[in-house]
């Protein structure tokens, strides 16, 4: 298997759109990928591809010196893989490169497991958005990242398990 991280073109908005209605309750509207992709100058979209599939999708919008995460979003059979890691990794540091200079974006708060992956990059809890998720009022969680650029986390693996 070989992955590529790339832009996103017009051609792959409809597999985006379909990773995004297997990954959220509200999904974007593959017309909303579709815009980000081709009329908005402060989006940065990113796929990953493994063979020619796509797998992997985020969006990022570059306002001023910040990134804002506007979605991320991993095709189902490809999960738990490190490949939304990899996305998160790779897009914030191109970001860094055009001049962002800290991090931004919100998360269900009953997602821990996005929670967790995002602190363990970095990111810090600063504050939330109540009954932000329209399709059952649940709060979104605001997050900050700080220092860009950003590397995998080091993950540690208690000695008794070596």
């Amino acid at each position: 298997m070989n992955m590529i991280f790339r832009r996103m073109t017009i051609e792959d908005v409809p597999a985006a759109y379909e990773i995004d209605v297997l990954s959220f309750s509200l999904p974007w509207s593959e017309r909303s990928i579709r815009f980000e992709v081709s009329d908005n100058p402060a989006a940065r979209c990113w796929v990953a591809d493994i063979d020619g599939r796509l797998v992997g999708v985020l969006i990022l919008w570059m306002i001023v010196d910040e990134a804002h995460i506007a979605t991320l979003a991993t095709h189902p059979d490809f999960r738990q893989q490190g490949i939304a890691k990899i996305l998160l990794v790779d897009s914030l540091n191109c970001a860094y490169k055009d001049g962002a200079k800290s991090a931004h974006l919100e998360v269900r708060a009953g997602n821990k497991l996005a929670i967790k992956i995002y602190k363990d990059f970095g990111f810090e809890i600063v504050g939330s958005r109540d009954g932000y998720y329209k399709d059952n009022n649940e709060d979104a969680v605001l997050m900050t990242l700080n220092q860009l650029p950003v590397r995998l986390p080091i993950i540690k693996i208690p000695l008794e398990e070596i």
